[in-house]
């Protein structure tokens, strides 16, 4: 906070400055009419007299400002702050009818003829006491709400950014736990190919290669684009066909008009994933593999349907399936869904709900 009080030409500083001016200039007009209409000082006295009150409560205020950084006020609690501004407006009220009479009686003494005392004139109250009471109350408490209200504005956007922070931290942690969810499935994949199929194992390598370079490049993003999610998918796919030869079958269905819009990574590869090792690889015959992209209003509904059935296969509850929710929990704050459930003729459908980004 009191970087916002450094004398500067920063913001701050100007605003303080301007709200000084302003406010005092426009408390002191009241004595200067006074001094004018009642007790006929004259344009230049009166004008005198007007900069003399705007640079007395400037001055006051401002020595306040300087006391209350330099000891820290501004960062106390409320009863702290409490026991140590009650004395200060006071105090500031005194000094302030000192100085307004000793303005008054050395006008009055030097330029009006008058013989006034000056005890006299010094012990002179009311109204100055009480007037200085009140706009030395008013300046201090709007000094430290002012601040009070910055300090509560920062608090809130450090909160906020430590949240984002947080939020970050845990998709990362989900994406690191992601990787390796994937690599074991496709090592497990490759490893029954290496005894009796080597040629075909070295190919099913390079693919996997190529997809982990793929994935690997898109670690730090937190969505891509569906171009890139779908070729992704389409080597994940080829790479288990050399597994599963003509059992496995997959058609796409797309709008190309939504080839930009933007998606968390390995999404759509979790739920083809998820299909082929809970729907497909459960059948002799295997089956073929439905995915289809539509927007729907903002949303942006994404299906893929497989043969094969919930009961006892735990697919729902899965380590990928919870990852996935997870993501879209944090990533687009409820907004985002996930279904899973039969369907009729034997199917599982998978739907993913996502708001349009592009």
């Amino acid at each position: 906070m009191k970087r916002l009080d450094k004398i500067s030409i920063g913001k701050t500083v100007s605003l303080y400055w301007k709200c000084q001016l302003l406010g005092w200039g426009t408390v002191s007009i009241y004595w200067a009419y006074v001094v004018f209409f009642r007790d006929d000082y004259g344009y230049f006295f009166t004008l005198l007299n007007y900069v003399l009150d705007i640079l007395i409560g400037i001055v006051l205020t401002h020595g306040y400002r300087f006391f209350a950084l330099k000891f820290g006020w501004n960062s106390l609690s409320l009863p702290q702050l409490f026991v140590r501004i009650v004395p200060s407006i006071i105090l500031l009220a005194v000094l302030y009818m000192l100085i307004v009479n000793l303005k008054w009686h050395y006008y009055w003494d030097i330029f009006g003829g008058k013989d006034v005392d000056l005890w006299n004139s010094l012990k002179y109250w009311d109204p100055v006491l009480l007037t200085g009471l009140r706009l030395m109350a008013i300046w201090i408490l709007a000094y430290h709400l002012y601040h009070y209200y910055k300090m509560e504005i920062e608090t809130a956007q450090q909160n906020a950014e430590l949240s984002i922070i947080a939020k970050q931290a845990q998709l990362d942690n989900l994406s690191q736990q992601l990787n390796p969810h994937f690599l074991f499935n496709s090592l497990n994949s490759i490893k029954s190919l290496v005894i009796e199929d080597p040629k075909t194992a070295r190919r099913a390598i390079d693919l996997l290669s190529d997809i982990l370079r793929s994935s690997l490049y898109e670690k730090g993003a937190s969505l891509i684009p569906i171009r890139d999610e779908l070729g992704l998918v389409k080597d994940y796919v080829e790479l288990e066909k050399v597994r599963f030869e003509e059992r496995l079958d997959m058609s796409i269905t797309m709008d190309q008009s939504l080839e930009d819009t933007m998606i968390p990574p390995l999404s759509i590869q979790l739920l083809v994933e998820n299909a082929i090792k809970h729907g497909i690889d459960k059948r002799i015959n295997g089956g073929s593999i439905f995915l289809s992209i539509v927007q729907k209003d903002q949303q942006l509904e994404i299906v893929v349907q497989n043969p094969g059935n919930l009961v006892g296969q735990g697919s729902e509850t899965g380590i990928g399936i919870k990852n996935l929710t997870n993501r879209l929990l944090l990533q687009y704050n409820g907004e985002a869904s996930f279904t899973i459930k039969n369907s009729a003729g034997d199917q599982v459908t998978a739907t993913l709900i996502i708001p349009i980004r592009k």
